[in-house]
């Protein structure tokens, strides 16, 4: 075999995926294929976490359109204490939870956002991604898809319980996950806890106008629909 007909590599998948030109979720489907085709056991291990909470609900019960975004007052990735009310006298705000630094379709759901930023502020839209790890990995990350919006910290998954977004990953993903990352040391505690990656439209009012809420982590709102949602909610 030729070196040019060598499959990619994980990381090689991903950045085909960064450099697609094409909706979010057929990028994030790249990502998904990378992993079931370099390490199915993982792919069919999250195929029964996903089933599992599924099956749960898990994320149903979460604040819905038409319902008031519960207030939040998290640090920022600077360390600076951040409110809700303060991110909507702005304008509408795109609120995101996302899993981790780690999680290459997190990275790639905030890539996606920066590659709208310019729409964004145009629609005076405020953008925040909130994550339940140490400060220092949310700036990280922050700064390795050149976001200029806050990733804020939300230690222990307060915030997320809050809105029935955390879910335990489970014994079978916590072993398999446990191979590569240290979610401990991230997360600063041992829960193995991780906010279902929701992403909320909420409206200068403190309503919600749009939601995208899935237990499938692969994948988020589309791009185009969430600034549909932000027009609607000027």
């Amino acid at each position: 075999m030729a070196a040019d007909d060598q499959p990619m590599t994980f990381e090689q998948s991903v950045q085909a995926a960064i450099e697609l030109d094409a909706p979010l979720n057929e990028r994030l489907a790249v990502i998904a294929s990378a992993v079931r085709r370099l390490n199915s056991e993982f792919a069919d291990a999250v195929d029964r976490l996903v089933a599992r909470l599924k099956e749960q609900g898990a994320g149903a019960s979460a604040p819905a359109p038409g319902d008031v975004m519960p207030a939040f007052l998290l640090p920022d990735d600077e360390g600076r204490l951040v409110s809700l009310s303060e991110i909507l006298s702005h304008g509408p705000a795109v609120i995101t939870f996302q899993r981790g630094h780690w999680c290459p379709y997190c990275r790639l759901n905030a890539i996606g956002i920066v590659e709208a930023q310019q729409e964004i502020s145009t629609l005076r839209g405020q953008v925040v991604v909130i994550m339940p790890e140490r400060r220092k990995f949310a700036k990280a990350m922050k700064a390795s898809v050149g976001a200029q919006f806050p990733f804020l910290t939300d230690i222990d998954n307060g915030y997320a319980l809050s809105l029935n977004l955390a879910i335990w990953v489970g014994a079978e993903m916590e072993r398999l996950m446990g191979l590569g990352l240290d979610l401990p040391n991230y997360q600063g505690n041992s829960s193995w806890f991780l906010p279902i990656p929701a992403t909320f439209v909420v409206g200068t009012d403190g309503i919600i106008t749009d939601r995208f809420v899935d237990p499938d982590y692969r994948r988020r709102m589309d791009i185009d629909d969430l600034i549909a949602a932000l027009r609607r909610a000027r």
